[in-house]
């Protein structure tokens, strides 16, 4: 089994095309190549987690966060992110990152924090602009019933909880081949006129690739006319954060108590109590001050992430209870996650690499420490 078959599935999980533009995700060292030997699951890839991969014979570290995350212009070791690169490199340890890629999932960070919480009736709380594309084509009418299924079969038509959506609308078509042309209706400069049909089908981006491939398949004209455009609709699976409800409404000593219980930490920093009852919880693991506003507007009763500043308390405005556990804090599950996804997947596709042989790194890698 190859690296790039687990960099696939992990792709199925959190695809690449909805990380962030900031951040640096997918394959940051290694051979997708190489055969895996084990996989090893960490939050951070730091010199004690690329020792334990050692240790525990894995070639492959599959981490939350990303090691390299600007450009490295040299690898000196001088500092911890250049240790990291160069033992990984000197061991042949592949190190894959997939940081907001998950935090856009809606299986993956954040539906973490709301397991924990027990929330229901989830719904992305920022959903990601610009994840739904519009596949406009025109083929022989004929071929409409084929070419529809060769694209449904590559993702096209998936809308909601609805498969094999798409409209057609019949008409003439054109066209006239110059002395190159090799046209499977009509000659070379011949004007001809023939009974097509316009498709249209929305897809997510990242399938935009193996939809066009399909398409291309699946035609039988020489050049094949078709539009991809970008819908401004949201899908509401894809994006940052999530909003969701307590099975039984909590005042807000006892929601704080119950939330320090779930999510195993010491204390909460939090805005002034608003004396109402907690409800409706809005999430986002890591640094989620640019959210705050959107939890307002959801109605959230309380809005939980981390790194927020003193002045980020202030928005506050009695309007919402904000409640900041700590960035670690709020992703620490988030290698249980994916080490349950992995090893299902492994067990189901690759049986000549055993379930044992994925890892959950035991490095605390919290840099923060409570006196």
């Amino acid at each position: 089994m190859k690296i790039s078959e687990i960099i696939s599935e992990l792709e199925l999980l959190a695809p690449s095309a909805y990380a962030e533009g900031f951040d640096n995700t997918g394959l940051l060292v290694g051979d997708a190549t190489a055969d895996v030997s084990g996989i090893l699951i960490a939050l951070d890839t730091l010199e004690a987690v690329v020792d334990e991969a050692i240790a525990n014979n894995c070639n492959f570290i599959v981490s939350f966060h990303p090691i390299i995350f600007s450009g490295l212009k040299k690898i000196t070791g001088k500092n911890y992110v250049e240790r990291v690169v160069l033992k990984a490199i000197k061991n042949d340890i592949a190190i894959y990152a997939i940081h907001t890629a998950l935090d856009n999932s809606f299986n993956g960070v954040n539906a973490g924090i709301c397991d924990q919480l027990q929330l229901t009736n989830r719904k992305i709380l920022i959903p990601q602009k610009g994840t739904i594309k519009k596949l406009v084509a025109y083929a022989p009418t004929k071929e409409v019933a084929a070419l529809k299924l060769s694209l449904f079969k590559a993702g096209a038509g998936s809308l909601g909880n609805y498969d094999d959506c798409s409209f057609s609308t019949e008409g003439i078509g054109t066209y006239k081949g110059n002395e190159d042309s090799n046209p499977v209706v009509g000659k070379k400069h011949e004007f001809v006129t023939a009974d097509e049909t316009q498709i249209s089908v929305t897809f997510p981006k990242h399938l935009e690739g193996p939809v066009i491939k399909a398409l291309h398949e699946a035609h039988s004209y020489e050049e094949v006319a078709y539009e991809v455009l970008t819908l401004e609709n949201t899908d509401q699976h894809i994006g940052m954060g999530m909003v969701g409800t307590l099975e039984k409404p909590m005042d807000e000593t006892s929601f704080f108590t119950f939330l320090k219980k779930q999510m195993n930490v010491q204390v909460v920093r939090h805005s002034n109590f608003r004396n109402k009852t907690i409800k409706k919880v809005a999430v986002l693991g890591g640094s989620g001050s640019f959210a705050i506003a959107a939890a307002k507007a959801a109605g959230a009763d309380v809005f939980i992430t981390a790194d927020l500043k003193y002045h980020d308390f202030y928005q506050a405005d009695n309007q919402i209870l904000l409640a900041d556990i700590g960035h670690y804090e709020s992703e620490q599950f988030t290698k249980e996650l994916l080490h349950t996804f992995l090893s299902k997947k492994i067990s189901n596709f690759a049986p000549a690499l055993p379930r044992g042989r994925v890892i959950l790194s035991k490095i605390n890698t919290n840099p923060i420490s409570y006196f």
